[in-house]
């Protein structure tokens, strides 16, 4: 069971870091033919790709460590979960609304000011979020 979690976790974190990507992957078809295009002596299928993307495998070390050049992620990230510089807990402990603090002035302007912008604007902020929230979470400057 803790092997079927830890391919899950892998799964997450290679959607995570492709989604990141400037080039946009987003079929195991894609996955599969930029890979091979990056790793030529140990090509993948599409099948093997979605066993990836599906949690279902995880690719070897070597395959891994290709991922991870090509998406400019850590190896030690894309495989564990830790960021280079020392261990970092997979899933932030569980918040409840009395650990967050009250909004500044500052922030409920921003709030504000994003909850009047059109949807595509919305969803725009949010990506770029997710991004730098991504970055901190990989170790990323």
């Amino acid at each position: 069971m803790q092997e079927m979690d830890e391919k899950q976790a892998f799964a997450s974190r290679l959607r995570q870091a492709l989604k990141r990507s400037p080039k946009k992957i987003e079929t195991a078809t894609q996955l599969a033919v930029q890979f091979s295009l990056r790793h030529p002596n140990a090509s993948i299928t599409t099948q093997a790709a979605q066993k990836w993307l599906g949690g279902k495998s995880r690719p070897t070390p070597d395959k891994i460590d290709t991922l991870a050049q090509w998406l400019d992620v850590s190896p030690l990230w894309l495989r564990h979960g830790v960021a280079d510089g020392g261990y970092r807990p997979r899933k932030e402990a569980a918040r409840t609304i009395s650990d967050v603090p009250p909004l500044s002035e500052k922030e409920r302007e921003l709030l504000r000011r994003l909850r009047a912008m059109p949807e595509a604007r919305r969803h725009l902020i949010e990506e770029l979020v997710e991004q730098f929230a991504l970055d901190d979470e990989i170790g990323k400057p």
